[in-house]
């Protein structure tokens, strides 16, 4: 058979069928959809193709954040205290006002009790640099610093703050904190934290030394019935350190010491 002839019959093949494919790529009908499909009505229509063009982005608007990271009860060999640590903002994704708070109770009365008011400014995708005041009310006469710092996310998800202050006497001192969060399970954390104070001048009225003050490093493991709620279980170990040490020997107090905690985790 020639080229010519094939080339005929593949012709004649193809009108015949033609109108069939025709049929099949057309669209159906709702009348020709089966039964168990449902039919598309004005408002499937709407929430598939929404009008974005008055959408609020989420940096215009103004949120908070609260977390109590410790509320707990320590327990040493002769001491049963009490102590908070809580933070947040307020504001936007990029300017915040920020508050930290901590306070300790022992032997029936507040030990230790400061309060930071900062404002924070993101300069990079994980990190902010704040800077506001700081307010101690205890131990001692209430004291005002000026404070600066810088707070974030570094890789491997270490948390890190690092905080200076100068107060209106011209004192100086700084701040580090250092944790982490381990998933044991979805539910199941456990968080290492070391915290550290360097003191520029010696104060004999609160007990701190010129030099490396105290270094806190604690471990706590936390269950997490909600995301909003966690009890926890843990051990912390506090050192002061050169004449901080010795203040705390004058006064009768150890230099050193583990505590074990006992407390909740919470935000909203």
């Amino acid at each position: 058979m020639s080229v010519r002839a094939h080339s005929a019959i593949a012709l004649l093949v193809l009108l015949a069928i033609a109108p069939r494919l025709q049929a099949q790529s057309s669209p159906q009908s709702p009348a020709d959809l089966p039964p168990f499909i449902p039919r598309l009505t004005d408002e499937d229509r709407k929430a598939a193709f929404p009008d974005v063009r008055k959408h609020a982005v989420h940096d215009r608007s103004l949120h908070y954040f609260v977390l109590v990271d410790q509320l707990e009860w320590q327990a040493s060999d002769e001491t049963f205290d009490l102590n908070v640590d809580a933070r947040g903002w307020l504001g936007k994704d990029r300017d915040r006002l920020w508050f930290r708070a901590e306070g300790q109770r022992e032997d029936g009365r507040v030990g230790d009790a400061q309060a930071h008011f900062l404002y924070g400014r993101q300069f990079s995708r994980w990190w902010d640099v704040v800077g506001g005041v700081r307010q101690d009310f205890q131990p001692g006469r209430a004291q005002t610093w000026a404070a600066i710092g810088v707070q974030g996310l570094s890789p491997y998800r270490f948390e890190i703050e690092a905080t200076a202050y100068v107060s209106a006497s011209g004192r100086t001192q700084a701040r580090f904190e250092v944790e982490y969060e381990l998933l044991v399970t979805n539910r199941l954390v456990l968080q290492p934290q070391l915290e550290a104070e360097v003191f520029g001048q010696s104060d004999a009225a609160r007990g701190v030394g010129a030099g490396l003050g105290t270094t806190d490093i604690g471990l706590r493991l936390r269950y997490e019935f909600r995301r909003e709620l966690a009890p926890y279980l843990g051990v912390t170990w506090q050192r002061k350190h050169g004449t901080t040490a010795d203040y705390a020997r004058e006064s009768g107090e150890a230099a050193a010491g583990a505590r074990l905690v006992a407390g909740l985790r919470l935000w909203f």
